[in-house]
């Protein structure tokens, strides 16, 4: 017979297997990683600059396309095949989808923030956080001041690394129908906040004003879906307490 027939059976937290790499260590690798990875994205960018005359300071109105050939297309494929690295560790680093997700948002965060601070180190760009940038091409131009994707990409690691430690450790996160609805509707809201000059520079004019409102409403309404959602979920050191 059980020893615990009749007795309310409490639940324990959940515990690493023997030997698999604790928070520190899985944390420590995947940012030497991003670290790594911004350094040499950054160099390439420094070498393609050179090797076309283009002045970092220039950027725009953005060159068109007839006379870059196919370097936009090969630009699309590294930004693809950049995301791809990415969520390539976050897999791997992880053990289940949501953790996995975690790391590739720490993973992608660390390298965007470091990838500026490489250039600055390089060629002394971006002079400021204001100086505007051209950040991605997939699918349409999109464009903002340095300090707009360093803000989320601090956004990015924070709540990763909260979300891998409460993994890691055993615990759960729970997200409700409403988090997970802020979060998406607050990302989005974000790339709309980075898309918003897309039709001025793709007629080859110069973006100027950023729609702060938009991208702070949709940065704040994602930042409370991960709040809430990790507040919401149970401390697994909590769990089994007498």
């Amino acid at each position: 017979m059980s020893s615990t027939h009749g007795m309310d059976a409490v639940p324990l937290p959940q515990v690493s297997a023997p030997g698999a790499p604790d928070f520190r260590a899985v944390a420590a690798v995947v940012i030497a990683y991003a670290v790594a990875m911004a350094f040499l994205e950054s160099a390439v960018v420094v070498y393609l600059q050179r090797a076309l005359g283009i002045d970092p300071r220039a950027l725009f109105p953005v060159r068109d396309p007839a006379l870059t050939g196919d370097l936009a297309l090969i630009e699309v494929g590294r930004e693809a095949t950049t995301l791809v690295m990415l969520g390539a560790v976050g897999w791997l680093a992880g053990r289940s989808g949501l953790e996995r997700l975690a790391w590739t948002a720490v993973a992608f965060g660390t390298w965007d923030i470091l990838y500026y601070a490489w250039l600055w180190a390089f060629i002394g760009w971006p002079p400021s956080l204001g100086t505007w940038d051209l950040l991605f091409l997939i699918p349409v131009p999109w464009t903002g001041p340095v300090w707009a994707p360093v803000a989320v990409s601090l956004a990015l690691v924070g709540f990763g690394l909260a979300a891998a430690r409460r993994l890691r450790a055993g615990g759960h996160v729970r997200a409700c129908r409403a988090q997970v609805a802020a979060g998406v509707a607050g990302g989005l809201i974000v790339v709309v906040g980075f898309c918003w000059n897309a039709a001025l520079v793709l007629d080859g004019g110069v973006p100027e004003t950023f729609p702060l409102p938009v991208f702070a409403g949709g940065l704040a309404l994602a930042a409370w879906g991960a709040t809430s959602a990790l507040r919401g979920s149970a401390d697994p050191r909590a769990a089994g307490a007498p």
